[in-house]
């Protein structure tokens, strides 16, 4: 059984109507003919309790910490998520089980990926598509005899193979590979030699989903074959990074070892329920309207903090051909929610049934001069907007009986906060949802701008029709 801290505790309360924090009891109706929910913990099925026995239990559900080491999760190194533990609590909340769900902001696909687990059919709505691909590679079928060779066939092309790096990445940053700019660079011309000669032997895997799994492996190892270290507010250079350059033999080296973690994690997990899953690659604030109704939603959107998520897998981006010119990036980054202002873009919003965002917009608008840009008290009503767009579509796929699940965080500028949880909680009426219950999961660090102190709450927000 999964030992749970106490901030899983009190999560698991809140889910079950019984919050300690700020909520009532949460009064589920649902038909009597229903199927019985799922089986608690110590009764779930042997795969599922196999696939967390590495469960870290000391770290928060919301986030992917958790789960780092799990199989499957440990493929690429995704900050960004709430951990597999989290999706449990939220379907075992439910008086029914559900056979089907929607996260319309798939990230590393830990949703589709627990939802397989579960026996419910997931539906994945996700715009970087890399991570599109690293959701298919995680969710799909294979043939492992055939993936072993589609593998072998990528090693010996990728050594008969001529590439022109100057070519294959015309329209990336200067700083991308060897010699950079201004004496710095990220990768070694004999590493980014070596990665682009398996990106192209990859690019001709006749199979889609082969195809994408050794995608997601070769970029599974960037981060670590740069001179750089990636974290949620983007990249530095190493220490001595100069004279640390990595080669083609440690590219060589690093793919091996990053598929034979792949496969066996294929191997030793090769009996888990494949439910057929959908994959819809773009902007969720169009693509919802395309998926089919859904019995649960879970998501956590961008948090309204300005930064632009798309910058954390540049090197993915660029070097495995997704982006290929300064257009394709500002396509993407339009394709996102109005979370961020790295590009000048539309910020209009319809007037919003929001009193807390009202005074938000006042406040940030009086202290303009202390933002350090002018656009984003626009940005946070352009933000809510995109939100309230995103809850009316949901509300309209999601069936009678169902709940949408909802991890937010609140952000900080220049002394006002961004109480996310309530904004969405009054907006909820306006887009014909209820909102059940909303409940602190963890407190999270403004910026250092802001003093860093762990005063940003991070909030579960269940919503009804």
């Amino acid at each position: 059984m999964v030992k749970k801290d106490a901030g899983h505790r009190r999560l698991s309360a809140t889910l079950c109507g019984k919050s300690s924090e700020r909520g009532s009891m949460i009064n589920l109706h649902f038909d009597s003919q229903a199927p019985p929910i799922l089986p608690q913990p110590n009764q779930r099925n042997r795969l599922l309790d196999k696939w967390l026995s590495n469960h870290d239990t000391e770290a928060p559900v919301s986030s992917n910490q958790p789960s780092l080491r799990l199989p499957f999760q440990r493929w690429f190194k995704f900050k960004e998520a709430f951990s597999p533990q989290f999706i449990l609590d939220c379907v075992q909340s439910l008086e029914r089980a559900p056979h089907t769900c929607l996260d319309p902001f798939g990230g590393s696909g830990t949703t589709g990926l627990t939802c397989q687990f579960l026996g419910i059919r997931p539906t994945t709505i996700e715009v970087n598509p890399f991570l599109c691909d690293l959701i298919s590679a995680k969710l799909s079928r294979y043939d492992l005899q055939a993936l072993q060779r589609d593998y072998l066939r990528v090693l010996a092309v990728s050594r008969a193979v001529s590439v022109k790096t100057a070519t294959l990445l015309a329209g990336s940053p200067e700083t991308l590979v060897e010699p950079g700019r201004d004496g710095r660079w990220i990768f070694s011309r004999d590493a980014a030699k070596h990665i682009l000669s398996l990106r192209t032997a990859i690019d001709h895997v006749a199979t889609d989903a082969n195809r994408s799994l050794l995608r997601v492996a070769l970029g599974s190892i960037l981060v670590g074959l740069s001179n750089v270290v990636v974290n949620g507010k983007g990249r530095r250079y190493r220490d001595g990074w100069e004279t640390r350059q990595k080669t083609g033999p440690d590219v060589d080296v690093a793919f091996r070892s990053a598929f034979l973690e792949i496969y066996t994690d294929l191997a030793r997990f090769s009996e888990r329920p494949m439910m057929d899953f959908v994959l819809h690659r773009g902007d969720s604030r169009q693509l919802i309207g395309e998926s089919e109704g859904v019995d649960m939603v879970i998501f956590s959107p961008p948090y309204p903090n300005s930064f632009d998520y798309t910058d954390i897998y540049n090197l993915e981006l660029w070097l495995l051909g997704y982006l290929r010119s300064r257009t394709d990036n500002t396509v993407l980054r339009n394709q996102t929610v109005r979370s961020h202002v790295q590009i000048k873009r539309d910020f209009s919003a319809a007037e919003l049934d929001s009193a807390e965002l009202r005074r938000v917009y006042r406040a940030l608008c009086r202290r303009r001069s202390e933002l350090w840009d002018h656009d984003i008290a626009e940005m946070v009503r352009a933000y809510f907007g995109d939100m309230a767009m995103i809850l009316q579509q949901i509300r309209t796929k999601l069936r009678f009986g169902g709940r949408a699940f909802l991890a937010v965080g609140n952000s900080k500028y220049a002394g006002v906060v961004i109480d996310t949880a309530k904004i969405l909680a009054e907006l909820a009426p306006s887009v014909g949802l209820k909102c059940v219950s909303t409940s602190p999961i963890r407190s999270m660090r403004a910026s250092a701008q802001q003093g860093g102190r762990e005063e940003l709450n991070e909030s579960l927000i269940v919503f009804s029709r």
